[in-house]
């Protein structure tokens, strides 16, 4: 198995060992710039450890919806063959279990779609996040009082890149390899957000209308501004005018000619059940070492 050492650790160690005089800024504003870019990278590893609690508890959360869904049809699904004993004499009591059940239905599928909207807007900060590592002079290198910023468009007339040359920030990693490691995480998550989108789909479709005009595609738009959400997170595709597809082995997909069965057996829905459990696009291991690894680059928990 491939370590995290092998896989990435390497050749950011290489990288990392430019000497300092690569840096545009003078070695006075250097100085100044490796404890602000310091205390940035913490504070971004922070919120991307954040991101990621956050998205465990938020698919937590949208699987128990899920569940609570798939349980309401099946029992409407099934009551007019269950045996109801003493209650089989009230009138209209299958009746009114269904419309309760229906209701039941309904609210969950609700909660589901926010809970897929909460992830979304998790994986887009985990982007922003990813996005905000590097450390900029800003100002004039003629005043006198040094700032940093986190904001390329404050940069300096230094020709600052903001990373400092490629320097290591604290003992070995450079912003770059910060950077990619981040850049990883996004990956992982990014993946297993579409194949989320998948599973809500096939979710929402049970029971649902099967008219042509309100069949749900791979096109539907589930809540408002969903694509311009996904277009934040680089999961838009301009050429088919859709998301972007959850990856197949094979690398193919005709998704969008995907239509979504309203009445699933229990076994293919226990199926979706487990995959929206098993996050399989997010390697557990690689992210805690991942973790450990920055962690310990900073002498700092981030968990």
């Amino acid at each position: 198995m491939e370590t995290l050492d092998s896989a990435l650790s390497t050749p950011s160690r290489t990288s990392d060992s430019k000497p300092q005089t690569s840096s545009p800024l003078p070695p006075s504003v250097l100085r100044l710039w490796r404890p602000a870019s310091q205390r940035n990278l913490r504070n971004q590893w922070s919120q991307l450890a954040s991101c990621k609690n956050r998205w465990s508890s938020v698919s937590s959360t949208g699987r128990s919806h899920a569940t609570s869904l798939v349980n309401s049809h099946l029992s409407q699904r099934y009551m007019p063959d269950m045996k109801l004993g003493v209650l089989s004499d009230m009138p209209g009591i299958r009746k009114k279990a269904c419309l309760k059940l229906f209701k039941r239905q309904e609210l969950q599928r609700s909660k589901l779609l926010l809970s897929y909207k909460d992830m979304v807007g998790i994986v887009s900060e985990m982007i922003n996040v990813s996005r905000s590592m590097k450390c900029f002079l800003k100002g004039s290198n003629n005043s006198p009082l040094l700032q940093f910023s986190y904001n390329s468009a404050d940069q300096s007339d230094f020709g600052d890149s903001g990373d400092g040359g490629g320097i290591p920030v604290f003992a070995f990693y450079s912003i770059t390899s910060h950077e990619k490691f981040a850049e990883e995480l996004v990956q992982m998550f990014s993946s297993e957000l579409c194949l989320k989108r998948l599973l809500v789909l096939e979710f929402m479709s049970i029971g649902y209308d099967t008219s042509e005009v309100k069949q749900l595609h791979w096109s539907t738009q589930l809540y408002d501004d969903e694509f311009k959400d996904l277009r934040d997170c680089n999961l838009y595709c301009e050429v088919t005018h859709g998301p972007v597809p959850p990856r197949l082995r094979n690398g193919k997909s005709d998704i969008g000619a995907l239509r979504f069965d309203n009445q699933p057996t229990p076994e293919v829905l226990q199926v979706y059940l487990t995959t929206w459990l098993a996050e399989a696009n997010i390697d557990a291991l690689k992210v805690n070492e991942i973790f450990a690894v920055v962690g310990e680059e900073m002498h700092v928990s981030i968990c």
